[in-house]
C-alpha cells in the first residue's frame, strides 16, 4: 500500500536525486518521450525548493519513492507557463499551478492520481488566496508514429477531478525527445478548475 507525504522548501532536498531519476524514467514514455538528463532535472527541481508556497507530494512503497507530484503558485513559474494567463488577463496571484505527476507504471490504478490532486488542492487552500488551479498537458497528434495502440488519454480522469480543457490557453515547452539531437518545442494545453 502506498504512503504519501507532502513536503515544501528545504524538506525536498533529501529526495532531489530520487525525484530527478523518477522524472527521467516516467517521462521517457509516451506521450512525453523525454530524453532527460540528471543535471537538468536537479536544477529544475530547485524551483520547488526555493519558491515560496510550493509543494511536492511523494508516494512511497516502503522507503522507496515511486511517485511524485508538484505544485507552485503560478507567479513563481517560468515565462512560458505564465504568459498565456497574462495575455488572457488573469491575476497570477490567484492561480495555483499543478506541475506534473509521475508514478512508476506498476503502481498505477491504485488511486495515487486522485491523492496527488487532493494533496495539491488542499495545499493551495491552506496557503490561501487562490481562486483557480491549473495544469497543462502535451498535445500529440493521434497518428503520431510513437503512440502506443493501447494508449488511453487522461482527459476523462482530469474531467472527473473537476478540470476543464481551455484550448485558448496554450504554450510550448521545449525538451529533447528520444531520437532528437536537440530540444524542440512541444505544444501544451492548459486545464483549469475553480478552487
Amino acid at each position: 500500500m502506498l504512503r504519501f507525504k507532502r513536503l515544501s522548501g528545504e524538506g525536498l532536498t533529501h529526495y532531489l536525486s530520487e525525484l530527478a531519476q523518477l522524472r527521467i524514467r516516467v517521462f521517457r514514455d509516451w506521450p512525453y518521450l523525454y530524453d532527460g538528463d540528471l543535471a537538468y532535472e536537479e536544477r529544475y527541481l530547485q524551483t520547488y525548493i526555493q519558491a515560496p508556497d510550493s509543494v511536492i507530494v511523494l508516494a512511497f512503497d516502503g522507503d522507496r519513492v515511486v511517485g511524485a507530484s508538484t505544485g507552485i503558485p503560478l507567479q513563481h513559474e517560468t515565462p512560458e507557463v505564465k504568459q498565456p494567463f497574462i495575455d488572457a488577463g488573469f491575476d497570477l496571484d490567484r492561480v495555483f499551478y499543478c506541475g506534473e505527476s509521475v508514478l512508476l507504471p506498476e503502481y498505477r490504478g491504485q488511486g495515487a492520481g486522485v491523492t496527488f490532486f487532493d494533496h495539491r488542492e488542499v495545499h493551495a487552500h491552506e496557503v490561501g488566496g487562490f481562486d483557480l488551479c491549473c495544469f497543462c498537458g502535451v498535445q500529440r497528434p493521434d497518428d503520431h508514429t510513437s503512440r502506443p495502440a493501447d494508449y488511453q488519454p487522461l482527459d476523462s480522469f482530469w474531467r472527473k477531478r473537476g478540470y476543464r480543457k481551455h484550448p485558448e490557453l496554450s504554450t510550448t515547452f521545449s525538451w529533447k525527445e528520444l531520437g532528437e539531437v536537440d530540444e524542440s518545442p512541444k505544444p501544451m494545453t492548459f486545464w483549469m478548475k475553480q478552487l
